[in-house]
């Protein structure tokens, strides 16, 4: 299954400018981020906690950053 990780790219230009910079921040490669991003590989738990708590996503609204499935 792919998701569809739009509002989260949206997120993370709003707050760190770069994903580069956003990977820095929830300690991850550039180039494994570019892999999830892109449903090349699946995020793990702690990663999305720190992507929750570094991009301050309300509890409310993780689904619509993480778990909205990709329409074909």
């Amino acid at each position: 299954m792919e998701y569809n990780y739009d509002k989260l790219k949206g997120r993370v230009k709003e707050i760190f400018d770069t994903q580069e910079n956003f990977a820095n921040a929830i300690n991850i490669s550039t180039t494994s981020l570019n892999y999830k991003l892109n449903n090349k590989k699946k995020w793990t738990q702690s990663e999305i906690y720190n992507s929750i708590l570094v991009l301050q996503i309300p509890n409310n609204e993780i689904i619509n950053y993480f778990f909205t499935k990709k329409i074909e």
